[in-house]
């Protein structure tokens, strides 16, 4: 009872504000007509056991699974569709409508709301310290005014083209490093046939914590001591991955009471806190000591991390842990990806090593590869907002408040918007207009890998010349082979 007690003041404060910031943004509706169904008419499956847990598996499945019940969705019920959430989860209005997604995005006020990560949110609001509606938390468990302050603190930082520019040679040793692991992880038949996966993590940690952290975290070293802060923050970062399926899209009593579960997330968010901490506690030291060594680089040359720290120490922290929550699983999904399809497209992967071993600068078709791998085998099945305002979509009044999920992904791979969308093809995004393929035939919105307006991804930069770097060091060093499905 005592944990009832503790959190429904929190999720109260939270539906206030969150009620307040929807309340409070543009309140002119938009293209309202009269006499609009209401959106308890909007078909959607019943909600019986294991159907009425949709939601639940729509998020955790993989992609290929996802994509089959959205077809089965938009067969069955058509281009909108009202899922039931789980216990202590909203339900969510799916649109397959380009245009009622286009409609959705451009319409947004200037502070959009991104629903998930409320196990997150509860943990830097709440848990252990008092409640604080002005504390800033971070641009995955912030909305509204304090989002806002956050994200224009940092895009200066973050979204710097030469800032980034400065990761370049550091991010070309990482990629060396991950190529030698590669090799000696082959077995007699150059084969790597366990763990793949975790090894991408691997790599994709090494590559974000060298931008967050300010240092290398060591990830391939075999000889890394268990107890060591490294060691610890790895293995940490690969259990949080666990804990939004688990906990914000699950069916979980911990809104309500203190689960197991519950108690586990809080202890692994106490401990990245802590280890991200001594880690840039460390930067700190070592800027400090050569600004007294009269070492001080230019502003241009400054890293992202001492930029931020610049800022303001407690930004330079949430943004550390925001980058390794978002910028880990992310990134390998898609290195990982990426190569799949290049091993199952012989002649593409060719293509690609004769530019990659030509040195061209500007890598037009490995930027190709990888944008096109993004719409075949996307990281997650499709954004979503939290409506901030009343809108008409297709006929039904929705009003604010409401969760809308935007299939994107699904979307990205039906023929009425790519031609032959199956097929992977990065000539897709190099041809011109006039050529049969040229994506610019294609409505705009079907694909987003990155997000849309002033809440897209602020560390593209960032994945884009990770991803870059990688895969063209992996395609000049290997013929790449696989074997099984995606």
């Amino acid at each position: 009872m005592q944990a009832l007690k503790t959190r429904r003041p929190f999720l109260a404060a939270l539906n206030k504000t969150l009620s307040v910031r929807v309340n409070s943004s543009d309140t002119e509706n938009v293209e309202i007509a009269e006499n609009l169904k209401s959106r308890r008419d909007i078909p959607g499956p019943p909600n019986i056991p294991i159907i009425g847990q949709l939601l639940q598996f729509i998020m955790k499945s993989k992609f290929t699974d996802s994509v089959k019940i959205y077809n089965s969705l938009y067969k069955t019920y058509g281009p909108i569709v009202k899922v039931k959430g789980n216990v202590g989860s909203p339900d969510m209005i799916v649109l397959f409508d380009v245009k009622a997604i286009e409609h959705v995005l451009r319409s947004e006020n200037t502070m959009p709301i991104r629903p998930g990560f409320e196990s997150l949110a509860y943990y830097r609001h709440r848990h252990n310290k008092t409640y604080d509606p002005k504390r800033l938390t971070g641009l995955i468990t912030d909305h509204g005014e304090n989002w806002k302050e956050f994200r224009l603190k940092v895009n200066s930082v973050m979204l710097q083209p030469k800032t980034i520019k400065l990761y370049t040679d550091v991010l070309e040793k990482v990629s060396t490093d991950m190529v030698r692991r590669i090799k000696s992880l082959r077995d007699e038949n150059n084969m790597i046939t366990k763990n793949l996966d975790l090894e991408m993590n691997l790599w994709a940690l090494e590559s974000i914590g060298v931008v967050a952290l300010g240092t290398r975290l060591n990830c391939f070293d075999p000889n890394l001591p268990a107890d060591s802060p490294a060691r610890k923050l790895i293995q940490n970062i690969h259990e949080v991955f666990q804990i939004p399926g688990k906990l914000d899209f699950g069916t979980s009593m911990w809104r309500w009471v203190s689960t197991p579960a519950f108690r586990r997330a809080m202890r692994l968010y106490e401990e990245q806190e802590s280890l991200t901490k001594n880690f840039i506690d460390e930067a700190l030291k070592s800027i400090e000591e050569s600004k007294k060594n009269g070492a001080e680089p230019s502003d241009s040359e400054k890293p992202i991390l001492e930029k931020l720290l610049e800022i303001d120490v407690h930004i330079a922290h949430v943004m550390a842990s925001d980058m390794l929550m978002a910028g880990v699983g992310t990134t390998a999904h898609t290195a990982l990806a990426t190569l799949c399809l290049l091993a199952t497209n012989p002649e593409k992967q060719k293509k690609l090593r004769e530019e990659v071993l030509n040195k061209q600068t500007r890598r037009l078709y490995l930027k190709a590869c990888i944008k096109e791998s993004m719409r075949v085998l996307p990281v997650v099945t499709g954004n979503a907002r939290t409506s901030t305002k009343e809108y008409n979509l297709l006929g039904y009044k929705i009003p604010k408040g409401i969760m809308i999920g935007l299939s994107h992904q699904y979307l990205s791979v039906k023929e009425d918007h790519y031609p032959r969308p199956e097929e992977f093809i990065p000539e897709r995004w190099l041809v011109d207009k006039h050529g049969p393929l040229y994506h610019g035939n294609t409505h705009p919105f079907v694909t987003s890998p990155f997000g849309f307006g002033v809440r897209m991804c602020i560390g593209r930069r960032i994945a884009e010349l990770e991803l870059e770097t990688f895969i063209s060091k992996v395609v000049e060093n290997f013929q790449i082979g696989w074997k099984g499905g995606p």
